[in-house]
């Protein structure tokens, strides 16, 4: 298969139009492993190009085998970092970690999400995702991302220790740094100044007044200058943290300054985006098929084998990548050493060879071996937190917005990496 039938695979403008399943259908029989190329998109200069891995079995193992597919040599974004001091900062991030390093950050943020810290936030969670479909049920229609949009960052900003008033922040931090291929987000701000703490306006005085280098090339929206407010804003939060909160426990462990920041971005920007798409994404499936929306608006129960259909069939990260070790061979293809190797999750979740009928939106479907939070040493350590945010606000929804349906056309974000929505407009019958 030549290059120019896996551009599409690469071009952020193509999940603007949507998941281009019919193409992974393709290359899962066709090309399973193939070469992709990563030509320069906008500002951003062209890449190598990279191995793209779209078989549910191949997925897997190159997530459980760190050893041959490293997250450390290269990080696990598809662009390569701009420069040395770029890779060597991000590579303190957990998630750019191989074992054994990779355990010993695991264990600090693992603490962080016990079950019964996870069971208390459950009540919490169920409320304020109700508070939050309540506070619009009289007004007939809204934009669910918007609604949707508040309940991963309250949680994280609960969990964080953030100040209710500097929770914005949050939301922008994500947006610049998952966005950044769509000018909607790129240069979000939506803090407002004036109702910020002390620390977060500190923190915006940090803020880069530009997104270009005095060269003219694109300042990497991951490096620490590009995020200089908000690693400001980590180490103010961290000198005077809520007893008892991630922060707290962060300044205890014995954190370098790299892995310190990183952590704080991890929780940051990972934990709320994430879920800010995967809740949209997941009330819209559940609209465009209102057999299974209708089924579980009947049966609660169904609640969470629903969910993990919904993780299935709208992945909220499409792909990650890895840096291969050595020389080894995937698929049929020989792969060399120090080449990209990108895995497809939303390519993976939708493989015949794993799932029946895998196109079809089923709530009861049983098992589900999806791959929506990776696999192997890499697992979401918030897959838990996830699942009960989805949970609550899909049920939140369905409970208390009669006859919700669509109200427009869906808007989604342009990128390569996060399947997201930027709007999605509904509807509902209100009391007269």
């Amino acid at each position: 298969m030549s290059t120019r039938d896996t551009s599409a695979v690469f071009d952020p403008a193509t999940y603007a139009r949507g998941v281009p399943y019919e193409l992974f259908r393709e290359l899962r029989e066709r090309a399973p492993v193939c070469r992709v190329p990563e030509p320069a998109v906008g500002p951003w200069p062209a890449g190598p190009g990279y191995w793209a891995v779209f078989r549910h079995a191949d997925v897997r193992h190159v997530l459980r085998t760190p050893r041959l597919f490293s997250s450390y040599l290269g990080a696990t974004q598809i662009r390569d970092p701009d420069t040395a001091g770029d890779l060597a900062f991000v590579r303190a991030m957990m998630l750019n970690q191989d074992p054994p390093a990779h355990a010993r950050l695991r264990r600090i943020v693992a603490a962080a999400f016990t079950p019964r810290a996870v069971r208390e936030l459950a009540a919490v969670i169920e409320e304020r995702a109700h508070a939050l479909v309540g506070a619009v049920a009289h007004q007939g229609a809204a934009d669910f991302v918007e609604v949707a949009a508040d309940l991963p960052v309250w949680t994280l900003a609960h969990v964080m220790g953030v100040p209710e008033q500097d929770r914005r922040l949050l939301l922008d931090w994500s947006d610049r740094v998952i966005g950044y291929q769509d000018a909607d987000h790129a240069a979000s701000r939506t803090a407002d100044p004036a109702v910020l703490s002390p620390l977060g306006r500190a923190a915006l005085a940090h803020r880069p007044a530009a997104t270009v280098k005095p060269d003219g090339t694109p300042l990497n929206p991951r490096s620490r200058e590009a995020l200089a407010d908000m690693f400001a804003y980590a180490h103010g939060l961290a000198d005077a943290p809520r007893p008892g909160s991630v922060m707290a426990r962060m300044r205890q462990a014995g954190l370098t300054r790299e892995e310190f920041e990183t952590m704080f971005f991890l929780f940051a920007v990972a934990g709320n985006e994430t879920l800010r798409n995967g809740i949209p994404g997941g009330l819209l499936t559940l609209l465009d098929h209102p057999a299974g929306c209708e089924a579980l608006r009947r049966r609660p129960d169904l609640t969470a084998p629903a969910v993990e259909e919904v993780l299935r069939y709208w992945p909220p990260v499409l792909d990650f990548r890895r840096t291969a070790t050595e020389d080894t061979e995937l698929g049929g293809q020989r792969i060399r050493r120090g080449e990209k190797v990108v895995v497809y999750h939303a390519s993976a979740n939708r493989d015949e060879r794993v799932f029946a009928d895998p196109d079809r939106f089923d709530i009861t479907r049983s098992p589900n071996d999806h791959v929506s939070f990776g696999f192997g040493p890499h697992f979401c350590l918030g897959a838990h937190l996830a699942r009960l945010q989805l949970r609550a606000m899909l049920r939140a929804a369905l409970d208390r917005l009669p006859g919700l349906e669509r109200a427009g056309e869906p808007v989604r974000l342009t990128s390569n990496f996060q399947n997201g929505l930027k709007h999605l407009p509904v509807r509902w019958r209100t009391a007269r």
